[in-house]
Parts: C-alpha cells; sequence; structure tokens
C-alpha cells in the first residue's frame, strides 16, 4: 500500500470527510459505473440506503444532501458550495434527479434516501448501498461502499476496514512505522520531510508536487478568511454563533497580529484560536476545506501552518511544503496502523492524529531532528488518547469547534517540547498509534460519532 501526501490533504466540503465527502464520493462513482457499464439510459430510479454512523448522524452531517450532490455528478473538490443546498432542495421539490448531471430519474426523498440508524454493514460503520432500477423496478445495479475517513472511500468488495487503496507502487523508502522511517532517516542522513519527498517523486515532479502543496496552502489561508469574514448563527438548529470574525476584529484591533511590542504574552495562543475557529466554523457551515486528515480536525494543521507563517522568523513556502510533507507522513502511519475515523475508534483518530500530524510539521520546520520530530508527534496523539466522538446534535460545531482550538494549542506546545529534549523518550509514536487503535476497538459504539452518548445526550438533559 503507497499513500502520497496529496491522500492526507485534499480539498472538499464541510462538514465532515468521512460523513460528506466520502458518500458524495462514492454517489459520484456509483453513478460513473452506471455511464460506463451502459447502465444509465435504462435507469428510471436510484435509492440510497445510509448504515452505521452515517445513519445515525448522517442528517445533522449533510450526508443525505452529499449523496443527493454526488448522484448529480458533483464532486467536493469542485462543488458550488454556495450553490449546493439549492441543488439539493431543487432536487426535493421537483421530486428528481439528474444522475450525472444530465440523465433525469424519479426521486423520493422519504422513499429513495434512507438513513437506518441502528444498522450496519459488516466492514466499518461508514457503510452505504446505492442501486439503479429500471422500469419494472428490476435492480440493475447496486453497490455497497465504505467511507473509511478522511474522504477515503472503499468499495464492498473490500476484504475488511483496513483496506485503503489498491496502489501497489514501489516507493524508494518505504515504511509502515515510525522505527522504519527513523531508521531510513538515520541510515540516509535524510529529514522526515526529505524521505516523504523523495517517495512523492515516484508519482509527479518536484515543480508539481510544490505546486499542488502550496494550492493546499492556499485553500486553507482562503478558509481562515471566509472564517473571519462571515458572520452570523451556523446552520443545523443548535443556534451556534460564529465567533471567529469578532475575535478576528478584536486581536487586529489591539495588536495587528504582531508579538513584537505587544504586552500579552499569549497573543501568538489567541492567533491559533482564531485560526483553527475560522476553518471549523466554515467547515460547519458547509464551506470549502482541507480535509487534514479529516474535515471534523479539519481546523488543527492550518491554525498550526498560520502560527508558523506568522509568528516564526524566517518562514517560508520551502517551510510550508516541508511541514506538510513531514505532518503528511505521520498522517500515513495513522492510516494504515490505526484509523482517522471518528466512527471506527472516537475522536482521538481524527482531533488526535491531526495534533500529532500539526507538531510534527512544526517541529520540522522549527529544525526539528527526526527522532524530536516523532517525539513530538508522540506527544500530540499521547494526550489525545481516549478521546470520544460525542458531537451534538450529530452537528460538527459542539464540541468540534473547540475541540480543534485547544489541540491547536497543544500540537505547538508538542513540538516546542520535543525541541528542548534530545528526541529520546519513553513512548514511542508506534506505541502511541497502537495505544490509540487499541483503545478505539475497547470504545463503546454510542462514544462513536453515533450521537447517542457523551455530551451529545448530557448537553440535552443539562
Amino acid at each position: 500500500m503507497a499513500l502520497s501526501v496529496l491522500d492526507l490533504f485534499s480539498i472538499g466540503i464541510g462538514p465532515s470527510s468521512s460523513h460528506t465527502v466520502g458518500p458524495m464520493r462514492a454517489a459520484k462513482q456509483f453513478t460513473d459505473g452506471l455511464e460506463s457499464s451502459g447502465q444509465l439510459a435504462a435507469t428510471v430510479r436510484v435509492q440510497a440506503e445510509l448504515f452505521g454512523s452515517l445513519g445515525a448522524t448522517g442528517r445533522g452531517h449533510g450526508s443525505d444532501k452529499a449523496v443527493v450532490l454526488g448522484l448529480q455528478g458533483e464532486s467536493p473538490e469542485t462543488v458550488d458550495t454556495r450553490t449546493a443546498d439549492d441543488q439539493v432542495a431543487a432536487a426535493a421539490l421537483d421530486a428528481e434527479l439528474r444522475i450525472g448531471g444530465h440523465h433525469r430519474v424519479d426521486f423520493n426523498w422519504e422513499e429513495d434516501m434512507l438513513l437506518h440508524r441502528r444498522k450496519s454493514l459488516p466492514a466499518h460503520p461508514n457503510g452505504m448501498t446505492f442501486r439503479a432500477l429500471d422500469h419494472a423496478g428490476e435492480v440493475l445495479r447496486e453497490r455497497s461502499y465504505y467511507s473509511i475517513g478522511g474522504g477515503f472511500v472503499v468499495d464492498g468488495d473490500a476484504s475488511g476496514s483496513d483496506k485503503v487503496v489498491a496502489d501497489a507502487t514501489v516507493l524508494p523508502y518505504p515504511f509502515n512505522t515510525a522505527d522504519e522511517l527513523l531508521a531510513i532517516c538515520a541510515r540516509e542522513e535524510m529529514s522526515i520531510s526529505d524521505v516523504m519527498l523523495a517517495n512523492e517523486l515516484v508519482w509527479r515532479s518536484e515543480a508539481e508536487l510544490r505546486e499542488r502543496l502550496l494550492e493546499i496552502w492556499a485553500v486553507m489561508r482562503e478558509c481562515v478568511d471566509n472564517g473571519c469574514s462571515a458572520e452570523g448563527i451556523l446552520p443545523g438548529g443548535l443556534n451556534v454563533r460564529r465567533r471567529a470574525p469578532s475575535l478576528f476584529k478584536t486581536l487586529s484591533t489591539n495588536d495587528a497580529g504582531h508579538v513584537t511590542g505587544s504586552a500579552d504574552p499569549l497573543l501568538a495562543m489567541e492567533w491559533v484560536n482564531l485560526f483553527a475557529l475560522a476553518v471549523n466554523e466554515e467547515n460547519a457551515a458547509g464551506g470549502r476545506i482541507v480535509t487534514a486528515p479529516t474535515n471534523g480536525a479539519a481546523g488543527i494543521v492550518p491554525a498550526v501552518l498560520h502560527y508558523y507563517v506568522k509568528f516564526v522568523p524566517g518562514a517560508d513556502d520551502d517551510g510550508v511544503v516541508r511541514f506538510l510533507l513531514a505532518a503528511a507522513a505521520v498522517g500515513i502511519l495513522f492510516k494504515i496502523n490505526a484509523s482517522i475515523s471518528g466512527a471506527e475508534v472516537g475522536c482521538q483518530g481524527e482531533v488526535g492524529s491531526a495534533c500529532s500530524m500539526a507538531a510534527a510539521g512544526l517541529c520540522e520546520v522549527l529544525g526539528g531532528t527526526p527522532a524530536q520530530v516523532e517525539n513530538a508527534a508522540e506527544v500530540g496523539i499521547e494526550h489525545n488518547l481516549g478521546l470520544t466522538c460525542d458531537p451534538v446534535g450529530g452537528l460538527v460545531q459542539i464540541p468540534c469547534i473547540e475541540r480543534n482550538a485547544i489541540a491547536s494549542v497543544k500540537a505547538i506546545n508538542a513540538a516546542r517540547l520535543a525541541l528542548h529534549g534530545d528526541g529520546s523518550h519513553k513512548v514511542s509514536l508506534d506505541k502511541a498509534i497502537k495505544t490509540m487503535r487499541d483503545t478505539g476497538a475497547d470504545m463503546k459504539i454510542k462514544y462513536k460519532e453515533t450521537s447517542r452518548g457523551g455530551l451529545a445526550v448530557n448537553v440535552v438533559e443539562c
């Protein structure tokens, strides 16, 4: 299995990579299959069923809307976020879908979009099934898919939830564990970002990779800018007010964003909070974001990257590229050895992995050795172990938005703490990742993005 940095950072749409981006991609993949197989012309009706966590919290996460958009040929990377809700509303009102954007079929929202709150498919909690019917009601095509976190989708023939992609590319420096990665760095006298760069060159040129990563950084910046300017109440019914715009005005008025001359020693932390809030409020509103590695944790890497650019002397685009490469190396370790899906292991797999990735990326660009970078990543995940996924109302708002801000500051602290040591530590990153996986296996299902436990139920009672 070979994973690229671009697999860990992809451009998508809020509010959830597993509940929005994945289902949209799966629906589009299904309709693409209908067209390529020649079955689209005979299709008069399409049905979708969402299971497990998708069924339990799909309404709040917009999974049903994402499926409609995907069936109509939209992709998370390019869908117009300003008109997405109107497109879905029109499909429901007109009782029709335009499959692939052009083939009309009948559509009854209540009958053709089914969310099963307590049924699951076997391979992963985020399962979905699509079927196409002809005029006689016969099934022309039926496929199941799993949205396994970070926007990754696997077909229903996957042998298990750990099957990610079928890319068998041979890499010059393959690694499956942090220990293997550190051994490569020591043997070849390379940094972690150097190893990742060498591996990436099997897919694309260095110039192309740099362009793609800086495009991702541009989307992160645009997301922060949008989040700092868009005021009002977030959708979904919880009446959560956007806080980023007012915080941005306060910080801009008081200090213009510079540490020099400021009387507040924690000003940088205030800005980091702002960056994370801005991204996750945009995500909750269905805006354009970067899955980093998931939407629920999408504010952490951008917030720490913004901290690097704004507050670290000498920060530049080369550093941004190295940051993302090192962060992705750590994300790959989580992806192949545990999970980044809140529905599978709780929020430790989303916010925890993102905190670990951001800590590694920052430590890399602050001059950390490979051992120090690994140490930073370990600290980032160790202190998120056991974190549950308990979104109130099935919405990616409470506690998700604030949780990203707290984890962003934690990532910076982890990087700085690691830089004060020599990289040696008692608990390895590999052991911490294994512990996260084991903890997720032991965690009750109600704490895994079902909104049936934790804050999701106790906030209502309070």
